[in-house]
């Protein structure tokens, strides 16, 4: 594929919508949020105790309830989930994280329709839909069968 002039502009475009998001308020908020939970120490040696204690409960999944560590480990990762699920400045890190996805999906969504309304774009939130998921003729949500 040759570089021309065209895809220069496409490029440089891209990177001044890039800079737009990276200035917008969701982003902004975004980088305060995850800065309220990676500078809190406390928070962090919670975050990688759960980190480490996901990857037994992985290896304890392997087994089941066959592991003779399984009660504990699950009942501790369910414990150290939900106190993690009701911390504050995780909830807000969450909800910022799900705003950044939602402006990302928006703006994915306006560019693919502004080719064809037939592009397929992947969103990466499941709550976030379009009015004809896989394009016509897939037989979709929409039973479109154009």
């Amino acid at each position: 594929m040759m570089m021309t002039d065209e895809w220069l502009n496409i490029i440089e475009c891209a990177e001044e919508l890039s800079e737009m998001i990276l200035r917008s308020d969701v982003a902004t908020e975004y980088r305060k949020a995850s800065q309220a939970v990676y500078t809190d120490k406390d928070l962090v040696k919670a975050i990688q105790s759960f980190t480490d204690l996901k990857e037994r409960y992985e290896e304890v999944q392997r087994f089941g309830k066959y592991h003779p560590d399984y009660n504990i480990v699950m009942k501790s990762i369910r414990a150290d989930k939900r106190a993690l699920d009701v911390n504050e400045q995780v909830a807000a890190l969450r909800l910022s994280e799900n705003d950044v996805q939602q402006l990302l999906d928006e703006v994915s969504t306006i560019i693919a329709q502004s080719v064809s309304v037939a592009v397929k774009v992947p969103a990466g939130n499941g709550l976030f839909t379009t009015s004809c998921e896989g394009g016509c003729g897939s037989g979709g949500s929409c039973s479109c069968s154009a």
